[in-house]
This record gives C-alpha cells, structure tokens and sequence, in this order.
C-alpha cells in the first residue's frame, strides 16, 4: 500500500546577520512534525530554506562593502549561517532552497508573466508607505502610531513606477477561505485578518519595484523587480518543480499539508498567498498555522535591542535535545512564549534530570544491581499495575489528537503524565524492600518490566522532540529496532521479556540553578558588550567658541526633494531642498559612499543655511547638511542627520 504523502514547510528565512534562539523556534516545531510524520510512516517532505532578495538585502550589503549575493551567501552558507544553525539543532529538512536559485528565479519570472497574461497583474503608479524591515506595503488608515502595524518601526513614503496584483478581485473568496473553512489556524488569527484587512477593503497589491535592483527581474519589463513577497510566496512550489525542471515531485506532494509560520507573515500567506493560486489556477494548500513568537522580558527578540538569546552558547551548555525540548514542551505553539533563563532550567531540572533521566537511571540501575543486567521471563502481575500498564498502553492516541493539531506543549504533557506515573508506582512497589526476599524476586523483575516497558513507549513518541536522546534511552534500556516504531508504541509487552539493559552517564544532570544562572548573566552580559561597535570619535575641540559666534549660524529644517549623483564625481551628491522659503536650495554633500539617492528622497534634514555659496564641480552649492562622523573597526561610517518628518520645511534650529 502506497505510503500516505505530508508535505510540509516552514517560512523561508530572511537571512539576519544575527542568529537568535527565536529563529530556531518555527523551524524545531516544523522538524518534530516532520519527524512525527515520519514515525507515523508517512512519505514526509519537509522544506525550509532562506529569502535573500529586497531592499534591505540590498542596503545592508552596500553598508557592508560587498555584493548582495557576498552578503547572503556569507550568511547562508558561513559559519554560524542559516545552514550551520539547522545543523546544530538537528533540522531533517529533506529540501533548502534559496531564492537566489537560478531555477526558482527563472520560475518567478514565469509566474509574474503567467498572473500579467491572464489580467490579474497591470502597470500603475506606487504611492504609499513602505517599511523596508518587513518589506510590506502599508495604507496610512493601516498604520499604527504612523508607523509599521508588524514590527513597530517607521516607514518611508515611496512613489515609484510600479505593477500591481488584482487582489482585491479575490476578496470574496479569500473571505470564505478564512471564515468557512479551517484553511487558517489557529482560529484566532482568522478574526485578525478579517477585522483588519478583509472588510476595510482589500486593495490592490503593488507587485513590482523600481527603486532598487537586487530582486528577480521582470523579464519583460526592464527595470522593474518582482516584489519580494511574490518571490518568496512561490518557494512552496518552485522549490517541488513549479514552473522549472530543477525537480519533479509537484504532483506528488502538492497541495502543501501545512505552512507553519510566525504570526508576522499570516497575513502574506493566508490573503495574498491563496489570491495568487487562484489567479494561476492551482491548488490551495490545506491549512496555514501561524504560531506566535518567542518574546524577551515581553518583547519580541531583537539585536538592536540586546536581548537577543545565542542558540550556540544553550546548546553547548544543555545539549541540543534539551533546547529543542525546552522550545516545545514550555510554550502553547499558538500563543507568545516568554523565554527566561529561570524558566529553562526550571524546566531541565523538573522534566528531564527529575521526571525522565531519574527513572530511566533509577530502573536501569535497579535491574543492574537486583539482576546483572538482565531481566528473567517470568512474570507475577499485580492489581497495582494496571494504572500504570493501562496508561502508557493507551498514550498513543492521546499523543496523537494532540499532534495532529500542532499542540506540542499538550502532547508533551500526555508523555510526562505517564512518566510520572511511572516514578511513583517505583516508590508504591519498592524494589529495595521486594529485592530484600528471594520469593519476591519475580514481583521484583515484573515492577522493572513494567517500568522499562513504560520508558519504551514514552521514548518512542518523544522521537520527534528528542531525536538523539532517545537513541541514547532505548541503547539503556535494550530495546532493539522492532520495539521503536509507531506500530509498537499502543502495544504493550513489545519489549523482550529477557530485555538486557547498560546503564550509562545520567542523560539530563541535574542544575545548580543559582550559580547557573549567575553564570548565564555574566555571559549573556559580555556578550552584549562585544556585540557594541568598537566606534573611534574624533577627540572634543579644546577651543572655545563665543555663544554670539554660534548662533550666527542658521540651522534649518529642510526637505529633501530631489536627490541625484553629480556627473564625474563618486563622492557627491546633488540636493534639491525645500527650506521653506519657496525657492529651491542646492546644497551638494559627499557623502554618496554612504547613501544611494534614493534612500534619502523624503526626509527631512538639517543644513546651514547661511554660509556663503561654494562651487563644487561647477556647481554653486548653497549651504551644507549636517552629519556625524566617526569610525567603526576601522572603517569611516557617516550618518546624515535626519528628524522627525513633522518638522515643517523653514523650521529653525537652535
């Protein structure tokens, strides 16, 4: 009988040039599904990989000094990258793909002109708000406190030649998906995309860019990028052989079982996702689950705000099964899950040294001592063991309704609810005082079958979680390959009767949790201050300067209208400025090694305005912008002075 296909993936990952244990989140709950699949006997593709077109890409790479593929491509593939990370944590993904691959490039581009061709995409004119971090679109009425709704940040007004996707044509429909159906989960999201996308109006997407270049091109239009979002979106079926011949598993995996992402990007993959397979007419996939994010002291990881958590420095201190344990069995998958320190030693000492390593290393131990190693056949059972007997023999399907609806926590608990029954039928039977008769000795052999056989099935679902451990567990407690599958987990008595068991190190030692954590935050504390920029400044002038000299100069508020590169020169640029008088001010500056002219159209500056006019490369420039200076390993950084939009154009400073 041919083997039930799951296709399932997690978002491809912009490539942050900071890793944090945020990150592995998505992507450990993603692998203990697949994992799980796996288990169930399921043909499992698991997809994960990383998105590496946009402006920010683009941005951060000029402030690098290096191309944009340098840049991701160093992140991807570098140590400590993308790639490093998922190997550290043990990720099974079956297929990475990057957005940079040629294949899924060319496909875009085939998709783009696929969506043109049938009149959902068409040419207009982009004039609206736009925050770079999130590469979204955002109407004024969307944003929150004029800024980014998603990440808290301000946007950009933009305005550029731009093609759009007829999204709102599939409001009705995208509609229905999300209320009739159980296409989006949790249940709670559904009510945030329709309350606050849905009925104020969708709008047309804007789904192509002129401003920058490093995205896939719009083959028939020069120029033009295809949004980033278009790009990415298209990964879950590029990446199985849409559009290109790079692979040819489409038919066999898609529709997708299910898109596990951050409650961030619902949006992108619950709207405007399910509105571009309508347009091209393919399947949607079954369900999207937006989980929530793994927040600091209550807010979302962040390196600008030093809070971010080094998923290195906790693996090589407890191990990566305890990390990836800790990540699932903690925090409710939908909701936010607050991390602390407390928190994860709280939850080694009490689930893993206590509950699991001590009765693994309790009954191993006993069966040691009591036996050399090796249980005999015969059995004498009691009334007592059928607690016990009835509910490791029964946890399968309890597991399994709760992993069928990714609520990890909730299966977890399943698991230790056993365990701990297992722990205190130890102290109900007491071995030492059984082994102490020698006509106990059968009872005594049957209480350490028992318990070896409960460790059994509760080490074989905790597979997906734990992956190396329980290799470790069942090599301890001798259960060979036959008694490890899913097929074995709801049957009890599947571990030989004659079962030899090695006890080993103690898997999960317990933690001293005060000097642990002292530890923790003397790190954590260094590290912050490694992570600070080793910044030289140019020593303060000793020479005084008269107060009356000072407020001669005349410090405006200016808007920048226009900006250009100055012919024949790789230092300047050429500045229209609005400085409130009515007539436009040119100021030249040389700083385009630092900013590209588009960056800067919008703002507002600050120039001085009365100093006498100075010709640079013919040109009379007026005035001059105000910047700070300093150095960074090194390296000459320059930053314009830039304040708050709301100051009007003429405002004077001082």
């Amino acid at each position: 009988m041919e083997r039930k296909k799951f296709y399932i993936t997690t978002p491809i990952y912009y490539p942050s040039d900071k890793l944090h244990i945020g990150h592995t989140y998505c992507t450990v709950a993603t692998d203990a599904m697949a994992r799980y699949k796996r288990l169930t006997g399921c043909d499992v593709m698991f997809l994960t990989g990383t998105d590496e077109h946009g402006q920010k890409i683009e941005t951060k790479a000029r402030e690098a000094g290096i191309t944009p593929q340098q840049f991701v491509d160093n992140i991807v593939e570098g140590e400590k990258g993308v790639k490093d990370l998922w190997k550290l944590m043990n990720i099974s993904n079956d297929r990475f793909i990057r957005t940079t691959d040629k294949y899924h490039e060319k496909a875009v581009q085939r998709i783009f002109r696929k969506m043109y061709d049938n009149g959902d995409i068409y040419k207009g004119s982009y004039k609206g708000k736009y925050c770079t971090p999130c590469e979204s679109f955002w109407t004024e009425s969307q944003l929150v406190d004029g800024k980014c709704p998603d990440c808290g940040r301000p946007v950009q007004d933009a305005e550029e030649e731009a093609y759009f996707f007829r999204l709102s044509k599939y409001a009705d429909r995208v509609r229905h998906l999300l209320e009739d159906t159980d296409f989006l989960q949790p249940k709670s999201r559904v009510n945030e995309m329709v309350n606050n996308f849905i009925k104020p109006g969708l709008e047309d997407l804007c789904v192509s860019r002129t401003s920058f270049t490093w995205g896939v091109p719009v083959d028939f239009d020069p120029g033009h990028v295809v949004y980033v979002w278009v790009d990415a979106l298209f990964n879950y079926m590029t990446a199985l052989g849409y559009e290109n011949d790079a692979h040819d598993d489409l038919r066999k995996y898609w529709p997708a079982d299910v898109h596990i992402v951050g409650k961030e990007i619902v949006r992108f993959h619950s709207i405007i996702w399910p509105a571009m397979l309508m347009s091209v007419g393919e399947p949607l996939p079954k369900h999207v689950y937006g989980h929530g994010w793994l927040v600091f002291n209550g807010g979302k990881m962040s390196k600008s705000l030093g809070n971010v958590v080094d998923p290195y420095l906790l693996a090589e201190r407890y191990g990566v099964d305890t990390l990836r344990f800790f990540l699932l069995r903690t925090f409710p998958f939908g909701a936010d899950g607050n991390f602390s320190n407390e928190l994860l030693i709280n939850t080694i000492n009490v689930d893993l040294a206590n509950c699991l390593g001590n009765l693994v290393s309790r009954t191993t131990a006993m069966v040691e001592k009591y036996f050399g190693g090796t249980l005999p056949t015969e059995r004498e059972d009691s009334d007592g063991d059928c607690e016990l007997k009835t509910m490791a023999a029964t946890l399968r399907d309890r597991y399994e309704a709760e992993m069928e609806k990714l609520q990890f926590q909730n299966a977890l608990a399943e698991i230790f609810k056993v365990l701990d029954r297992a722990n205190k039928y130890i102290d109900e039977n007491a071995p030492w005082v059984l082994a102490k008769d020698e006509a106990k000795k059968i009872r005594l052999a049957t209480v350490m079958y028992n318990l070896l056989e409960t460790v059994r099935i509760c080490t074989t679902l905790l597979q997906p979680f734990m992956p190396e451990s329980c290799e470790k567990i069942f090599a301890a407690i001798g259960a060979c390959e036959c008694c490890r599958g899913w097929d074995k987990a709801n049957v009890w008595g599947s571990l030989r009767a004659d079962v030899t068991v090695t006890k080993g190190e103690a898997l999960f030692p317990r933690i001293d949790a005060e000097k642990e954590l002292q530890e923790l935050a003397a790190i954590q504390e260094a590290q912050k201050k490694a992570a600070l920029p080793n910044l030289e400044v140019e020593p303060l002038t000793e020479e005084n300067v008269d107060f009356d000299t000072f407020c001669q100069c005349d410090m405006r508020a200016v808007k920048i209208k226009a900006c250009e590169p100055v012919k024949k020169s790789d230092k300047l640029l050429k500045f229209t400025l609005d400085d409130g008088t009515g007539t436009d001010r040119i100021i030249l500056s040389g700083i385009h090694k630092f900013y590209e002219p588009e960056q800067l159209i919008g703002k507002t500056a600050v120039a001085i305005v009365n100093l006498p006019p100075r010709k640079m490369m013919g040109i009379p420039s007026c005035g001059m912008l105000l910047s700070a200076v300093h150095k960074e390993k090194g390296e000459e950084k320059l930053h314009l002075l830039l304040v708050d939009d709301s100051i009007p154009a003429g405002a004077k400073l001082g």
